[in-house]
């Protein structure tokens, strides 16, 4: 089976005030073949720093809008992913961490493994970055 390149996020919602909105959006990438989710863990911290993870099935509330995505809970998400993100957490805060397959960039990928290519780097450069830059080149 070919896959294209995996990715993980980590979004936080500062002061646990996740709402769901950003689920529809999600789901129009999975729906148009953009994405598929490989795992998802909704993360929480508590006041004392207490971490509480949920999978798909034990979501609720606004954050049960996540069991309804198009996707695999895969397990492929770690104790120690877990770790790792929830340590960048704030106190009473929450966070979604996803672990996708970027799914447009699979026949580029294919084309790159054929070609006997390697990648030696990625990243990703922050919006504000970006925006810092354009607004700079621009002025």
């Amino acid at each position: 089976m070919s896959i294209g390149p995996v990715e993980f996020l980590t979004i936080a919602f500062p002061g646990n005030r996740f709402d769901g909105s950003i689920v529809p959006e999600l789901e129009r990438l999975v729906s148009s073949g953009t994405v598929r989710i490989i795992d998802l863990v909704f993360v929480s911290k508590d006041a004392e720093g207490n971490i509480t993870t949920y999978e798909y099935e034990d979501l609720e509330g606004d954050a049960a809008a996540f069991g309804h995505l198009d996707g695999e809970a895969g397990d492929l998400i770690s104790d120690e992913d877990i770790e790792l993100a929830a340590a960048d957490l704030d106190l009473e805060s929450s966070a979604v961490f996803l672990l996708w397959e970027d799914l447009w960039a699979a026949p580029f990928a294919e084309a790159v493994r054929a070609a006997d290519g390697v990648i030696v780097a990625g990243g990703r450069i922050p919006h504000e970055a970006v925006q810092a830059a354009l607004e700079a080149a621009a002025g």
